[in-house]
């Protein structure tokens, strides 16, 4: 048994009034698939690229190792000179990953390869962020803290994506005072004897390629696995519902402090509680 996933739409290009009108309003996903075609990025960016004009940067590394109490928020668990990184992902399987990195800051270069797409929507256009990944890293299935529309630009390799709306908190072990669900659950692979309530989740799939574009709607869960190496990068428009926007000053501003002191005072104890209370909460709709 697999997990109840619908494949997202996919279409050629799109006008922004048809964005607006199918997708954003409804808040659904879909993936465009040559909208960027005629970005200097499209033929230009791919890991040697990258390697050769920011190789001598060092940049913060994650892997997949479950959250710890002494850890801070997005601290990271490494750090490597990107040239070395990618002459890893290159050469063999690795499960560090480049997370919310501002390139453009240390790579003004990169400015020149894109532009910001107008999608009727007004884009962040100081914080774009690159992901990279080796083959088989993952992230946790997970939403982002200010519930924002995301606009995911891939290069090179191939990335397995699912989603799940908000409607779907239920069923996913949700990890209260957090914006992950439990770390232990693989998503592409559930053991639904130990995660029964994933049954009754529904979400979608999809794989992406090289120059293909993800639109994830305000607060979509995303776990995201790289079939194969490569690297995205991410714009981003504010929650523009505002019960969404509402929900991203708490996170922000309250939310992530209360689980932050709670770290402090409890230790390891906090971060055990919170995941048993995932299963318990889950398990109530059983």
């Amino acid at each position: 048994m697999s997990l109840n996933l619908q494949d997202i739409p996919r279409v050629k290009t799109i006008t922004k009034e048809d964005f607006l009108k199918h997708y954003f309003k409804p808040q659904k996903p879909v993936v465009i698939e040559h909208f960027i075609d005629h970005w200097p990025a499209y033929s230009k960016w791919n890991l040697d690229y990258m390697k050769t004009i920011g190789g001598d940067i060092t940049i913060p590394l994650y892997d997949d190792r479950p959250v710890h109490s002494k850890d801070s928020f997005n601290e990271p668990h490494a750090k490597m000179k990107l040239g070395d990184y990618i002459d890893l992902l290159k050469r063999k399987p690795t499960k560090y990953r480049i997370f919310l990195w501002n390139a453009i800051k240390e790579i003004p270069l990169l400015q020149n390869d894109f532009s910001f797409p107008d999608f009727g929507l007004r884009l962040m256009k100081g914080i774009p962020m690159l992901f990279f990944g080796g083959r088989n890293s993952y992230t946790f299935m997970h939403y982002d803290i200010d519930l924002a529309n995301i606009f995911h630009f891939h290069f090179e390799g191939i990335k397995q994506i699912i989603l799940f709306d908000q409607k779907q908190n239920n069923y996913l072990y949700k990890v209260p005072h957090a914006l992950i669900t439990r770390e232990d659950i693989d998503f592409a692979n559930p053991d639904f004897e130990k995660w029964p309530l994933l049954k009754k989740a529904q979400g979608y799939q999809t794989e992406l390629n090289h120059g293909e574009v993800l639109y994830m709607p305000e607060g979509y869960w995303h776990y995201m696995r790289y079939i194969t190496p490569g690297f995205s990068m991410s714009l981003r428009a504010i929650a523009r519902n505002p019960k969404n926007f509402s929900k991203a000053i708490y996170n922000i501003i309250i939310m992530r402090s209360f689980d932050n002191a709670m770290r402090r005072i409890k230790g390891q104890k906090w971060i055990d509680w919170k995941n048993q209370q995932a299963i318990i909460k889950t398990h109530k709709n059983l």
